[in-house]
């Protein structure tokens, strides 16, 4: 399997640049700019490629009323290829793109970004066709390379952050409002598979940018977004870990039966002002019930809290509304002739999740998160996290856990 999606993606290559090559008088440059580009003299043809590595290991406690109730760890500590993705992207004939990015985690390969597109529709903007992120939560929609903490807050179990559908996204009035709207089937991890399909979510998101000032390095971001969600199994479910990808899940709703449809309503803002940053979600989740002899709904909400600050001067840089935060350059890279230190950022954050609704009694739980990044340059970073874990009437944990990562 591996070996046929590696072939898939020599031969887009193979495509792109034997289309390429028929432009006579063109000739491609080949260029690094924090990961391999492609490009010929009047930009009609792009190609990028590249892939990333993060590889994580945790070490994990639990107190002992934890232990009692929810039973000893199996282990204490673990290691992971969390994420190893490789992936070709492009634009041919200015206005037609396209993506695979391909994930080797875990032992086995799963689709994350693999779609085309058309851009600069007239009133549209652009339209994407495949397995996509749905547009849906801040957190959500920033690439892991450029998340602040090792792993996303607690509302991003609420819902898939890929499926396999179509996409709509334009930015107007000189990029300060944006829009998003999708159609979706509820899939599995590889997007193609037919008997994956349990039912359709139809998501929207609309953004703005109160304020925008590039020479001060300052934004406010303001946004909501909305996904309606219909299960052919009729089943859904909602569980949780420590925001720790190596810790055990301690809250869940179990699996919910006779579900019509799920509603969930998000609420987003981020705030930057030079070195330092906030940003905040809160996110409900209503669940209709067909069994009229049951409770009619369940609701669940969770929300996070944010704030982080470079002590070495850098900012945060946002890229577009439906993709989000962007890529951290150091302003003195890590050794080498500038003889830098890279760049440091401290991070800490709150979050909770109320999975208790009229006879559900999933839990509630809090964490708290500080991190420590160290950017030695644009594709390189060491983060650590400490997360302090209160599941309640149940119990503490502790998580400390480390991540090197590169991206190019």
């Amino acid at each position: 399997m591996k070996r046929n999606y590696l072939y898939l993606a020599i031969c887009c290559l193979s495509f792109f640049i034997g289309q390429a090559q028929e432009e006579q008088g063109n000739p491609f440059s080949i260029k690094w700019d924090n990961g391999f580009k492609v490009e010929n003299a009047d930009k009609v043809f792009k190609l990028k490629f590249g892939g990333r590595i993060m590889v994580d290991h945790a070490y994990l406690f639990q107190n002992d009323q934890l232990n009692t109730n929810v039973g000893m760890l199996e282990s204490k500590s673990g290691s992971e290829f969390r994420r190893a993705r490789l992936y070709t992207s492009g634009t041919v004939y200015e206005n037609v793109e396209f993506k695979i990015q391909i994930d080797f985690s875990g032992g086995g390969v799963s689709f994350k970004d693999v779609y085309v597109g058309i851009k600069d529709i007239p009133g549209a903007g652009t339209v994407r066709v495949g397995h996509v992120k749905e547009p849906f939560r801040l957190d959500a929609l920033t690439s892991s390379k450029y998340i602040t903490f090792m792993e996303r807050a607690l509302p991003i179990d609420f819902s898939q952050e890929r499926n396999t559908g179509i996409v709509v996204f334009n930015d107007i009035i000189k990029d300060r409002l944006s829009f998003q709207a999708g159609a979706f089937r509820n899939s599995d991890g590889t997007g193609d598979a037919i008997m994956a399909d349990d039912g359709y979510a139809l998501t929207g998101r609309v953004t703005g940018l109160a304020l925008k000032n590039d020479d001060n390095k300052q934004l406010l971001h303001l946004g909501v977004g909305y996904s309606f969600r219909k299960m052919e199994s009729k089943e859904f479910k909602i569980s949780s870990r420590p925001e720790a990808h190596l810790a055990p899940k301690y809250i869940s709703t179990g699996t919910l039966e006779n579900v019509d449809n799920v509603n969930l309503v998000n609420f987003e803002t981020a705030y930057v002002s030079g070195p330092i940053s906030f940003q905040g979600e809160y996110l409900m989740a209503t669940v209709n019930n067909l069994d009229i002899a049951a409770f009619d709904k369940y609701e669940f909400s969770s929300y996070y809290g944010q704030v982080s600050y470079f002590i070495t001067g850098e900012s945060r840089k946002y890229k577009s509304s439906y993709e989000a935060f962007d890529r951290v350059k150091p302003n003195k890279n890590f050794g080498g002739k500038n003889k830098g230190a890279g760049a440091w950022e401290i991070a800490l954050r709150y979050s909770s999740s109320n999975l208790n609704s009229e006879a559900i009694l999933g839990g509630e739980q809090s964490d708290i998160t500080l991190g420590v990044n160290w950017y030695l340059n644009p594709v390189t970073r060491i983060m650590v996290n400490h997360v302090w874990a209160d599941i309640k009437d149940t119990g503490n944990a502790s998580i400390l856990q480390a991540r090197m990562q590169i991206d190019f």
